[in-house]
């Protein structure tokens, strides 16, 4: 297999989150159990085989892959990919990979499905997402990824089977669905967009940034141009019930060190024994 990008990878009760995410270089991230990605900043060539991605919003170091990651499953005879995105940038990322065709004369095969805060999907019968806004410099989601399960309804609890089946078979609704916050992929944002979406908070795992970490870099204008600081983290300590919490994206100023010191050395330890550093 060729590796020709950074990658990283975490398992985590089932599940293999790998990627990688730096600020203004680039971000990309598959759970290959869900069958999903989440932006495509680069497009590593083992990601090439998961054909639905979810992209964050339109930055080059989150979307810069998108053509050749398209081409790529073309030209290995695979079947066109499904990407969902902000649906203010559908147009203009039709009219790229237009581009895109007349440079390379390759066909951008695709599905582009744009979404919107509180819009909903049904990707399989064990899983859906919901896309909720987020806090950036341009449109941008982030994407809520839910473990659908069926449950018997109350009034059929304890029922005899045979009184069940037949309800069923009569046409009656017996179970309703319960939906459990399994991985929730918020991009780049400031807090407001977090706290938009308080499911983020509840999430089994919880993907997002933090750009930022040091006392001189000012919180209003980290917040102006759409991202987080490590105080961000901490305010908030008591509200993250995540099992794990992977902070990513943070700035190239920093050596990997130096975010690890700092997250040591300030984050309450009940959070940071959940928190998972992408270095």
């Amino acid at each position: 297999m060729l590796e020709n990008l950074p990658l990283q990878s975490v398992k985590y009760k089932g599940l293999t989150i790998e990627g990688y995410s730096r600020a203004a270089v680039q971000s990309y991230w598959r759970i290959p159990e869900l069958k999903l990605g989440f932006d495509l900043g680069a497009s590593p060539w083992s990601f090439m085989g998961t054909s639905v991605y979810f992209i964050s919003h339109a930055h080059l170091d989150h979307m810069a892959a998108l053509p050749a990651y398209v081409a790529r499953r073309r030209m290995m005879k695979m079947s066109p990919p499904t990407i969902y995105l902000p649906e203010e940038v559908v147009d203009p990322v039709w009219k790229m990979l237009r581009s895109w065709h007349k440079l390379d004369r390759g066909r951008m095969d695709c599905e582009l499905i744009g979404m919107k805060d509180g819009e909903d999907i049904q990707l399989t019968r064990e899983h859906a997402v919901t896309a909720f806004q987020t806090k950036h410099t341009v449109p941008s989601i982030g994407f809520q990824v839910w473990d659908c399960r069926k449950k018997l309804k109350p009034e059929f609890t304890g029922k005899p089977e045979t009184e069940i089946r037949d309800a069923r078979m009569a046409g009656v609704e017996v179970s309703e669905e319960i939906r459990v916050p399994l991985v929730c992929y918020t991009g780049d944002t400031a807090p407001a967009g977090l706290d938009h979406f308080e499911t983020a908070y509840e999430s089994k795992v919880l993907i997002t940034e933090m750009t930022f970490h040091r006392p001189e870099h000012r919180r209003e204008r980290i917040h102006k141009f759409g991202h987080m600081h490590l105080d961000d983290i901490i305010e908030r300590a008591n509200r993250f019930k995540n099992e794990l919490l992977i902070l990513a994206h943070f700035s190239t100023r920093y050596h990997d060190n130096q975010v690890l010191n700092a997250v040591k050395k300030r984050v309450p330890e009940d959070l940071l024994e959940r928190i998972h550093l992408w270095l």
